[in-house]
C-alpha cells in the first residue's frame, strides 16, 4: 500500500475521509467478520488504494466498487491485475460520489463491506440501503462513536438519529473494534464495525420520507418533550399532541426513548391532522 501512495504521489486528504488500511490481518478480519460468501455480490465504497478490495475477491462473486477519487479509481483495476490476476474479471470500479450514485453496474448486490469515510459514513450508509434493496446484510468501518450510534437501543445515552433511521432498514450490531495503527494516516479517532442484516421496515401507511422527518424533528432539540419538538412539523402544538394521542405515544415522552414503529406511528398521526409531512431524506 505504502509504495502504491509512493507511486501516485498520493497525499490523504481529511476532505475525502482518506484513511487507508494497510494491515493484511484486519481486512481478512472484515472479510471474515462480513459472513460474505462465494455466492456473494459486494459493493464496497471507498476502496481506496485496494488492500480490502483484494481481500473481499479471494471469497466473494463479485466486487463492484464506488470511488471518489479519480486517481485512485484509475490505479485500482491494475492493482488488482498485479495482485490477483485471476480475479480481474470479477472486479468493476464505479468513479463516482457514493452518496449521488444512482446505479450499480452488474448483477444486484447482496452486501456492502467498506471501511467508510468518516466524514460521511452515516448518509452514505443510508443512501446505499436506500438504493440498493437487494443489498441483505453488510459490515462498515467507521468512527467507533458514530458505530455505537447506529447499533443504539432506544434508551441509550447515543441512541438517536442515526440509530433510527438504520434500524428502519436493518437489525444493526456492533462487531469489533478497530486499532489506530491499523491505518495510514493513522486517524485521531477509534474505529469500530458495524454489521447489519436487512429486514422489512415496519408496517405502516406513512413513508419513509413522512417517518424520517419526525425523527429529525424529535432529536433537532433532545430536551424537548415530543409534543414541543413536533410543534413545527405538525403546524401546532395540538396537532401534534393530537398526533401523538392518535399513536399512543406520551406527549410527554422525548425521542429517545421511541423504536423506529412508534415514530411510524407518529407519522401515521401526523398525516391524518391533514397536511403533507415530510421531505425526501
Amino acid at each position: 500500500m505504502r509504495s502504491l501512495a509512493a507511486e501516485l504521489d498520493l497525499r490523504p486528504t481529511k476532505q475525502r475521509g482518506q484513511n487507508f488500511v494497510i494491515d493484511a490481518n484486519t481486512v481478512r478480519r472484515i472479510v471474515r467478520e462480513s459472513g460474505i460468501t462465494p455466492d456473494d455480490v459486494v459493493v464496497e465504497v471507498g476502496p481506496g488504494l485496494g488492500s480490502l478490495t483484494l481481500a473481499l475477491l479471494e471469497v466473494a462473486a463479485r466486487v463492484v466498487a464506488v470511488e471518489v477519487d479519480p486517481v485512485l479509481a484509475e490505479r485500482l483495476p491494475a492493482t488488482i491485475t498485479a495482485y490477483a490476476p485471476e480475479q480481474r474479471d470479477r472486479f468493476e470500479v464505479v468513479l463516482g460520489d457514493a452518496m449521488r450514485i444512482d446505479a450499480v453496474p452488474g448483477p444486484p448486490p447482496t452486501a456492502l463491506v467498506a471501511n467508510l469515510p468518516y466524514n460521511v459514513s452515516v448518509p452514505v450508509l443510508l443512501h446505499m440501503l436506500t438504493l440498493l434493496p437487494s443489498l441483505e446484510s453488510g459490515l462498515v468501518m467507521v468512527q467507533a462513536e458514530v458505530a455505537d450510534r447506529l447499533a443504539a437501543a432506544p434508551g441509550s445515552k447515543v441512541y438517536g438519529v442515526p440509530s433510527v433511521k438504520a434500524a428502519w432498514f436493518a437489525d444493526v450490531r456492533r462487531a469489533g473494534a478497530i486499532g489506530r495503527n491499523v491505518f495510514w494516516p493513522a486517524p485521531n479517532v477509534d474505529s469500530g464495525l458495524v454489521a447489519w442484516t436487512r429486514r422489512e421496515p415496519p408496517a405502516t401507511t406513512a413513508t419513509r420520507q413522512q417517518v424520517f422527518a419526525v425523527v429529525d424533528a424529535a432529536f433537532a432539540h433532545r430536551r424537548k418533550v415530543l409534543r414541543g419538538a413536533l410543534r413545527g412539523l405538525a403546524g401546532s402544538a395540538e396537532a401534534a399532541g393530537a398526533a401523538l394521542e392518535h399513536a399512543g405515544v406520551d406527549p410527554l415522552a422525548r425521542g429517545e426513548s421511541l423504536t423506529v414503529t412508534d415514530f411510524a406511528r407518529i407519522a401515521e398521526g401526523l398525516a391524518a391532522q391533514g397536511p403533507t409531512v415530510g421531505a425526501p431524506a
